[in-house]
């Protein structure tokens, strides 16, 4: 017997106070590492404030929309996204700044299409594996191959694309969301480690290619992308030049300790030696100033936020909607340990920002269309009582 509830009664309040944790801690962060770069110490705040507000109405209107018709226009999008990201590249309204063409001019102001295409991708994969998987009577090698080259049909152009920006930070973000349809779609476990043995083969290819054939691991690798990896593996000897962001955000994150310096009380934070602390290394302001504390709390909340999404996947009734939340979580889960990772020197650094906490407007209005697919999801999901019982008989 399927248990009515409204759509109001199904939405998932554990997922918004989640958000509002991570809305607080934004803009705790941003208010304490951003006034050196303004006069007026709230000017960031309040932008970030907006930016909040204008992606509450965007997640809302996305939760309205019955989410069993984004496959009506998840192609047509998708080919929208694909189309901005040829004119970033090669027409003259790609706008070129600090070092990469990743904008697009429209006169009143410029977009990023890379970030809108994490979007289009998650609904054009989604409905394409939920098209094969529904359709195939049984698991064969054959379908599997299907499912990967239809996933593979759609991610690898907006990888190429944004890669040749360059941006490889959201190059990997789509072959992150890939890597999460993959393993949503049931393929068999060989072909799974098939492909990370592969990527893994690729990466020792590119290191032995930088030791013996630098000219040719130049055409794959940017300079600035080397820089990065330079300062990434010894970041004290490049503290002058490469290293240097990465050296100061791992002592004003050790500085911190157990219970912090306090707010507003980070030397390193307070002092502008950290370019950027206010978007990508926004987390050591929180290392700093809150301390481990500080820092073990974010990341809970974020894995609590993380589990509540995969709760909602493997629940819903619908294997389309089971799709769009799985590409959703790979979507941010990547997102989150990338930018943590590269702030400690676990990772390279790279130009992702940390989901709903880093100042920006684009990453933002994504990352809060992301979560009202994910509640559109949890809302339209059928509940039967006795659920359990039916399936044990």
């Amino acid at each position: 017997m399927e248990e009515r509830k409204s759509g109001f009664q199904q939405l998932d309040y554990t997922l918004l106070f989640l958000l509002f944790v991570l809305m607080c801690f934004s803009l705790l962060a941003i208010y304490s590492g951003s006034g050196q770069y303004h006069s007026d110490p709230m000017h960031y705040v309040k932008l970030q404030l907006i930016w909040f507000g204008v992606g509450i109405v965007a997640m809302v209107c996305m939760m309205v929309v019955d989410y069993d018709l984004f496959k009506n226009f998840s192609i047509p999008l998708y080919g929208i996204g694909i189309v901005a990201l040829l004119l970033v590249a090669f027409s003259p309204l790609g706008v070129f700044r600090n070092g990469a063409t990743r904008w697009l001019n429209l006169g009143v102001t410029d977009i990023q299409p890379s970030e809108f295409v994490k979007i289009f991708v998650i609904m054009a994969m989604a409905h394409l594996l939920y098209k094969i998987t529904s359709q195939r009577t049984q698991k064969d090698l054959k379908s599997d191959l299907v499912i990967v080259g239809k996933v593979f049909l759609v991610g690898l152009p907006p990888f190429f694309l944004i890669l040749t920006q360059p941006d490889l930070g959201t190059a990997l973000v789509i072959a992150s969301i890939m890597a999460t349809m993959l393993l949503m779609s049931g393929i068999s476990w060989k072909i799974l480690v098939f492909l990370g043995l592969a990527a893994v083969s690729g990466l020792i290819c590119l290191v032995w290619l930088h030791n013996y054939h630098f000219d040719i691991f130049s055409i794959f690798i940017e300079p600035h992308q080397l820089e990065r990896i330079y300062g990434w593996l010894a970041p004290y000897e490049h503290q002058g030049s490469y290293g240097y962001q990465l050296v100061m955000a791992i002592r004003g994150i050790g500085s911190g300790q157990l219970y912090g310096s306090g707010f507003m009380q980070g030397v390193q934070t307070q002092s502008d030696r950290i370019p950027e602390i206010h978007t990508d290394f926004i987390f050591t302001v929180i290392g700093e100033e809150f301390g481990f504390i500080g820092a073990t709390i974010l990341i809970i909340t974020y894995f609590l936020l993380f589990y509540r999404m995969i709760i909602i996947a493997l629940t819903c009734n619908n294997m389309y909607g089971s799709y769009l939340v799985a590409g959703v979580i790979g979507l941010l889960v990547f997102q989150v340990f990338q930018n943590i990772a590269m702030t400690i020197g676990l990772m390279p650094i790279t130009g992702l920002a940390l989901p709903f906490i880093s100042y920006g407007g684009s990453a933002l209005l994504t990352n809060m269309l992301a979560m009202g697919i994910v509640l559109n999801v949890n809302m339209r999901t059928k509940h039967y009582m006795f659920e359990a019982e039916e399936e044990a008989l």
